[in-house]
């Protein structure tokens, strides 16, 4: 989608959804006193330093086109290395807890594994470096990526494990009691700190937050309404033949083998030119929702990044307050939790900050994948749901339960947003590949519009294919 108020600070949220068996579920806190402390995957240079842990934290102007490098270089090939080689080590019994390295690098990874009073003593001279000439200090908060960090009782397997996926990799500490998060290098004890102190025990503090005027602007229609399909349908949409749907209206459905069970899967932003906060965090988890439920899909649980600009500032932390109730509230009266999250805050440049943008991924249980709405045929009705002029989260929760529970008898649902109901319309058309002539009074409230043989009892009849 297209805003000018994006200019500056470009936004790029993607999901990943992941399966598997409960008994596999891997932990990240360290655990065995005196067991070894693996880094494997990529090797640690200068080119994350710097990289979230700044450009999360400052604004932009033209005069900082130099701090931009500092973003972490990502190689896919090398990270699908790892991603098989940390499978392949969960399968063999081989790691008691895995940390992923991201903002921060080591400092963070392994500060977070050290819960609970456990310990961590990493040797940085044994780290596998990609420069000669990094201080221990850069060393510890590289943002490299593709890396991981273990810790394992069998070392050896381990690295036999990391040499079959031709990944880096070395011992670079062990787990301690001390509850100390410590680093050495050449010997020395060069850096020393409660490891809780980053994180359950942090500092705290509160930004006031003050509101500010929140005029909710027309979205433009173009180009922000033109189909998407050139751009995902390059990639390939069928990787391990789960797909039942593929993406391109609402959500995309993948079938959990062998049963015929699915997954409906969603990611959403507010409405185009939404300035109001609250409504923004709301109406993200609902589009999301709704998305789901058109395909017959029962929302089952949520994650969210929160895009902002600076939130020291007094009217970004107030928006920042708002999206995160909106959410709150849309997430309790759909009755499904929020079980992971991001930020990308200080989306400032030259003193401007981006509208507030929390983009919400919602997952969706599908019963029966043979029975997902596919598309409308001729003689379905055709019928619309409408919901309250006004935002109001519980009324909207309910229309989507009955969504997802009526789809599986329905040829085709869709969820009416950016464009309207002309637009819906239009899509579902194109979906189908068969073209209809409808009109429907009173279209800012159109929620839904369903097609099928019947008309469910919450449905109003607007015409027929």
């Amino acid at each position: 989608m297209f805003d000018e108020t994006y200019g500056g600070n470009c936004l790029v949220n993607a999901m990943c959804v992941g399966l598997l068996p409960k008994e596999r579920l891997t932990r990240a806190k360290a655990s065995g006193v005196g067991r070894a402390i693996v880094l494997y995957g990529a090797t640690t240079g200068r080119d994350g330093i710097g990289g979230a842990s700044v450009l999360a934290s400052q604004e932009l102007g033209e005069e900082d086109a130099d701090k931009r490098p500092t973003v972490q270089i990502g190689d896919p090939f090398t990270g699908k290395k790892l991603i098989e080689a940390s499978q392949e080590l969960v399968e063999l019994g081989l790691v008691d807890s895995l940390q992923d390295c991201g903002a921060a690098g080591l400092a963070s990874a392994l500060a977070e594994m050290a819960r609970d009073d456990a310990g961590v003593d990493v040797e940085l001279d044994q780290v596998p470096l990609r420069e000669d000439d990094l201080e221990a200090w850069e060393i510890m908060i590289s943002e490299s990526q593709e890396r991981m960090v273990c810790v394992t009782a069998t070392p050896h397997e381990v690295a036999a494990v990391c040499r079959k996926w031709e990944l880096h990799h070395a011992v670079i500490g062990e787990v301690t009691d001390t509850g100390q998060l410590r680093a050495f290098h050449d010997g020395e004890l060069v850096g020393e700190i409660p490891a809780s102190f980053l994180t359950d025990e942090c500092p705290r503090y509160r930004v006031p937050a003050l509101p500010k005027e929140t005029p909710s602007a027309e979205p433009p229609l173009e180009p922000n309404l033109r189909s998407r399909a050139w751009v995902y349908e390059r990639y390939d949409q069928l990787v391990g033949s789960r797909t039942i749907r593929r993406p391109g209206l609402d959500a995309a459905v993948l079938r959990l083998r062998p049963s015929y069970r699915g997954l409906a899967v969603s990611l959403d932003g507010p409405p185009l030119g939404e300035r109001d906060p609250f409504r923004a965090g709301a109406l993200a988890v609902l589009d999301a929702a709704r998305n789901v439920a058109c395909c017959g899909g029962e929302p089952i649980g949520l994650t969210d990044c929160l895009n902002f600009g600076n939130p020291e500032k007094s009217d970004i932390a107030w928006e920042l307050e708002q999206a995160i109730e909106g959410i709150a509230q849309a997430a309790e009266a759909l009755g499904v939790p929020v079980v992971s999250g991001n930020v990308s805050l200080y989306n400032d440049t030259d003193g401007r900050s981006i509208p507030p943008t929390p983009v919400v991924g919602c997952v969706g249980l599908v019963p029966d994948v043979r029975r997902v709405p596919q598309g409308w045929r001729r003689g379905d009705k055709v019928s619309v749901v409408r919901g309250p002029v006004e935002l109001d989260v519980a009324a909207e929760a309910e229309l989507i339960r009955r969504v997802w529970q009526a789809a599986a008898g329905l040829s085709l649902v869709h969820d009416v947003s950016d464009g309207g109901l002309e637009t819906a319309l239009r899509e579902m058309a194109d979906w189908s590949g068969v073209e209809a002539e409808l009109e429907a009074s009173d279209p800012k409230t159109v929620r839904f519009v369903l097609a099928g043989t019947t008309v469910p009892s919450f449905a109003v009849q607007v015409g027929e294919i």
